[in-house]
């Protein structure tokens, strides 16, 4: 694995972008603005075919140092593009960063000086720290109630499966050391990727840490994109799936 600077280590930042107009210029921008103390940055972006214009808005990245600009020719879902820039990570650790507004890159630091001092191999961003809900969703009472009953629930359901006590397994800042996925397949396309990620991690005997990360949910009609019933229903089949299939 490369870095940048003998001192620093390599960070490869995978994120997958469809239909973000409104928010990914802001994202790129403020990573790529950052200087971090720690450690280097590389920015894999896997844009797939937006319909909405965001594939114009990136254009301008493609000869930026230190990102990597992939145009998919059709949108597979989440897991298929983050999968695609797992293939190009240079770094000793990677990060999952998604395209809108609701992760705060100011928690970069949190996330990954654990790995690099050698206190965790996994980290994950724990968004129910504080008093309350996961999720407010401005305008969006029911949807809000909803999807935090649900996530309580799907918690309980890997912590069942995969014997562990994490309170926020579904988190997407999901942070870990580039060998520690070496030799793993992935196959799932959509959001039943995060499932198969973490499954995969805990089958091989990583015990994630989780630490406290500040979270802004969007809601539906702001463009939160996992549907009611696919998704779930692809969850549970991830669920008993990636605990018995093969790495």
């Amino acid at each position: 694995m490369n870095s940048t600077s003998a001192q620093k280590p390599l960070v490869s930042v995978v994120m997958p972008v469809y239909n973000e107009r409104r928010t990914v210029v802001t994202v790129i921008d403020d990573l790529l603005g950052r200087t971090f103390d720690h450690f280097e940055i590389e920015l894999i972006i896997v844009e797939s075919n937006s319909d909405d214009g965001t594939r114009d808005l990136l254009a301008p990245y493609q000869s930026r140092c230190h990102v990597t600009l992939i145009l998919q020719e059709e949108p597979r879902g989440k897991g298929a593009a983050v999968r695609l820039g797992l293939t190009l990570v240079r770094g000793e650790i990677i990060l999952i960063q998604d395209a809108d507004l609701e992760y705060d890159i100011s928690d970069y630091p949190a996330l990954i000086l654990p790995i690099i001092e050698g206190q965790a191999d996994v980290v994950l961003g724990n968004r129910g720290h504080r008093t309350g809900p996961i999720r407010t969703m401005e305008g969006e009472a029911i949807s809000s109630a909803i999807t935090n009953l649900g996530h309580s629930v799907f918690a309980k359901i890997f912590n069942t499966i995969y014997r562990q006590k994490l309170r926020d397994p579904f988190t997407m800042f999901k942070v870990f050391r580039t060998d520690c996925i070496q030799g793993i397949s992935f196959v799932s396309n959509r959001f039943d990727f995060d499932w198969e990620l973490l499954a995969k991690l805990c089958r091989r005997g990583y015990t994630p840490l989780e630490v406290p990360v500040n979270y802004k949910s969007r809601g539906f009609l702001d463009g939160k994109k996992v549907r009611w019933v696919r998704d779930p229903l692809s969850w549970i089949w991830a669920a008993i799936r990636f605990r018995f299939g093969h790495l």
